[in-house]
């Protein structure tokens, strides 16, 4: 017993001389952008892939209800078979690029990394963990206390330590880029600007700084660091090392005083900030869903890009691109609080969540429509663009497919989904339930199955390739 006490008493003292010693790791220099290697969408290799279908799903925040909901839907995906040409294949090796904010980019990242791996072992590693208390002991641990009095240290620091204990296992970027699938975009919001930022190279490549040795853990704990419960994850800019296709072309396009379309002017703007290392030398990124919490913008930004300045995309080349589908993922839910028919007003805590989190829920319903007029406006200017050779181009077939619980014709059960709380912990019965709807919403959707058959009727992907994954 006194040894205990002597511990009890002397841990916070230890901690505090400790306090001074702790450093968060600064992020890798870059050199020299190359281009031909790294976290690139244009290098990363997807083996039983169409070249004609552009497959991307886009995965919404929401804790491990949103982790779940994508984590059924990959399954569906999974049992989706494809069979062309004497060749079968799954829906889900299709998938050319996911798109994935705070809850969802668990489910995403463990997918790039593991594969298969996933299926059956994610449940275990962390859908049914309680992320949560484990969270909130490790925070009132005395002898992590050092770690979170340091300066340059926090919250999410410390989040980031046990997502790689608990599921990413010390894997880096340098990792994700050897698994050939599906390219995972994490995003996260940066706090200066309110600006979306994603981890991939492009990104850095403005920064001057190397993703490849960065911890996956690190970028899902930016992108589920919910502001006032856990800090900001700190960045190094080191703009101006060297310069770049991309920097020339983004420095261009916010310049330029025409022919740019004003969002992806705005986007470009954005963009170009992460030049002025004298102003920001530090990038400090929140939780993703602050900017966009469907997973969508970073879809957007690219076909503002694009159609604005041609020459910011010259690394992609679409041109055999014949059917676009689009999967959104949103694991919105509204709880009944019960708030509206109290007179006492909700606490303090409880309020700075709700004020976090209730502007992402508004802004995901315009969002959503913005994807539906932006896919309108593809098919009214491909009727009347031309190919290469004069002729009118190949039409190009879209499938906008949106998911979600309040598209759940039985009340009781809509109810019970809609009042699944934010949280890195649900019972395992609320885990299996959004799982399996999840793969029942996305069955359901007409537009999905229309999409389906027509995969099916079109030429067998390029060669297969097998590839091992280990589990989680």
């Amino acid at each position: 017993m006194k040894r205990f006490l002597s511990r009890l008493i002397t841990a916070p003292l230890a901690a505090l001389l400790l306090a001074g010693c702790v450093h968060r790791a600064p992020t890798p220099p870059l050199a020299q952008a190359k281009t031909d290697r790294g976290y690139y969408f244009h290098t990363h290799e997807r083996p039983n892939n169409s070249a004609d279908t552009l497959f991307i799903l886009c995965f919404s925040g929401g804790g491990t209800r949103a982790a779940a909901l994508s984590y059924g839907v990959l399954e569906e995906l999974r049992r989706t078979a494809l069979a062309r040409g004497g060749m079968t294949n799954r829906l889900l090796d299709e998938v050319d690029a996911i798109s994935a904010v705070s809850g969802g980019s668990f489910t995403a990242a463990a997918y790039a990394l593991y594969g298969d791996g996933i299926f059956g072992s994610l449940e275990s590693s962390f859908l049914k963990k309680n992320i949560q208390t484990q969270l909130v002991w490790r925070t009132l641990n005395p002898f992590r206390w050092g770690k979170l009095m340091a300066r340059t240290y926090g919250r999410s620091d410390l989040a980031a330590d046990l997502y790689d204990e608990t599921l990413f296992h010390g894997a880096t970027f340098a990792d994700l880029a050897k698994k050939p699938g599906a390219f995972v975009i994490i995003n996260a919001t940066d706090v200066s600007t309110g600006a979306r930022f994603s981890y991939t190279q492009y990104q850095f490549d403005l920064l001057c700084a190397d993703l490849a040795p960065l911890r996956i853990s690190s970028a899902v704990a930016a992108s589920s660091a919910v502001p006032g419960l856990l800090s900001a994850v700190t960045l190094n800019n080191y703009a101006g090392t060297f310069e770049t296709d991309l920097a020339e072309s983004v420095r261009t396009a916010a310049t330029r005083g025409d022919g740019i379309e004003p969002r992806a002017r705005f986007h470009f703007a954005e963009m170009a900030s992460y030049l002025d290392r004298t102003n920001q030398p530090f990038i400090h990124l929140v939780d993703g869903g602050v900017s966009d919490n469907l997973g969508i913008r970073a879809l957007l930004d690219g076909i503002y890009a694009a159609e604005s300045y041609p020459s910011v995309s010259k690394l992609y080349d679409l041109s055999q691109i014949d059917k676009v589908a689009i999967v959104v993922v949103n694991a919105f839910s509204k709880p009944d609080t019960g708030w509206a028919k109290r007179e006492v007003s909700p606490g303090t805590l409880t309020l700075a969540v709700e004020a976090a989190t209730i502007p992402m829920d508004r802004y995901s319903y315009e969002t959503a429509e913005l994807l539906k007029e932006q896919i309108e406006r593809w098919k009214t200017r491909q009727l009347h663009e031309q190919g290469a050779n004069g002729k009118p181009r190949k039409e190009v077939r879209f499938y906008p497919v949106v998911i979600g619980f309040s598209s759940i014709t039985d009340p009781a059960e809509r109810r019970f989904f809609m009042n699944q709380p934010t949280t890195f912990f649900l019972p395992d019965e609320a885990v299996d339930r959004i799982r399996n709807v999840g793969g029942r919403l996305l069955r359901e959707s007409p537009l999905f199955q229309s999409f389906v058959t027509d995969l099916r009727s079109s030429p067998p992907p390029r060669k297969s390739r097998d590839s091992a994954a280990a589990p989680p």
